[in-house]
C-alpha cells in the first residue's frame, strides 16, 4: 500500500488537491495531508468549505467527507514536527503539492524548511522520492520559470494544471479530473478518470 502526502496551499485550485486526496483514497493509499493557513481562505472562497484549522477536526471533517477508513488518512499542522514526513527515516512513497504557490514552490527550490509542507519536499527530495508540484500562476515570471528549472533538473515533476479538451469536458469537474489524472498518473497510482489519447473508446 503506497503512502502519499498531498499538501494544499494558498494558490488558487483547491478543487484539484480535494479531488486528489479523494481518489488516493478510493485506491486505498495511506494519505498525510498538509495545509496551510492560506489554503483554509481558499478553501472558503472556492468552494465554501471551512477547513478546520486544527489537524484532528480536518482529519474527522475528511474521513466523514470520503467515508475513509481511520488507517487510511493522517492530517498533520503546519508546525507539527514529530509526523512521520519530517524525517528521512519515514519518508511517504510519493508527495504532491497541489496547489502549489510559487512562494512554496520558491521555498523548496531555496531548500528552506521553514514549515512542515517545506520539509516534507526537501524530505522527498534528499530520499529521491516522487514529488509533483502543481503551480497554479499565470503568466510565470522568469523568476518563477528558473525556479521550476532548478527543480525539475533535481527530478521534481512540475505539472501545471493545464487540462486538455480531447476528452470532451461537459462539466467543470471533467476538466479538474483531467488534472488530478495526471497528477495520479506521476504518482504511480491506478486510475480510471478519464480516456487515454488513442484509446478506442475516447
Amino acid at each position: 500500500m503506497k503512502t502519499i502526502a498531498v499538501a494544499l496551499t494558498g494558490a488558487s485550485g483547491m478543487p484539484y488537491g480535494l479531488r486528489l486526496i479523494e481518489c488516493l483514497l478510493q485506491a486505498d493509499c495511506r494519505v498525510q495531508v498538509l495545509y496551510s493557513q492560506v489554503a483554509q481562505i481558499v478553501a472558503r472562497q472556492e468552494m465554501d468549505i471551512a477547513l478546520p484549522s486544527r489537524a484532528s477536526e480536518a482529519r474527522t471533517w475528511l474521513m466523514e467527507r470520503y467515508g475513509a477508513p481511520e488507517d487510511r488518512l493522517q492530517v498533520y499542522g503546519r508546525e507539527e514536527w514529530f509526523a512521520p514526513l519530517a524525517s528521512g527515516s519515514n519518508p511517504p512513497d510519493a508527495m504532491a503539492v497541489c496547489p502549489c504557490t510559487m512562494g512554496t514552490l520558491a521555498a523548496i527550490a531555496a531548500g528552506l524548511s521553514n514549515n512542515l509542507i517545506e520539509r516534507a519536499a526537501d524530505v522527498c527530495l534528499k530520499e529521491r522520492r516522487t514529488l509533483v508540484l502543481v503551480p497554479r500562476e499565470t503568466p510565470f515570471s522568469t523568476l518563477h520559470l528558473e525556479n521550476m528549472l532548478r527543480l525539475s533538473r533535481m527530478g521534481v515533476v512540475i505539472l501545471p494544471p493545464s487540462p486538455g479538451f480531447y476528452h470532451r469536458p461537459q462539466r467543470v469537474e471533467d476538466l479538474v479530473d483531467f488534472v488530478v489524472a495526471r497528477v495520479l498518473d506521476q504518482l504511480g497510482v491506478p486510475h480510471a478518470l478519464v480516456a487515454r489519447w488513442g484509446d478506442a473508446d475516447q
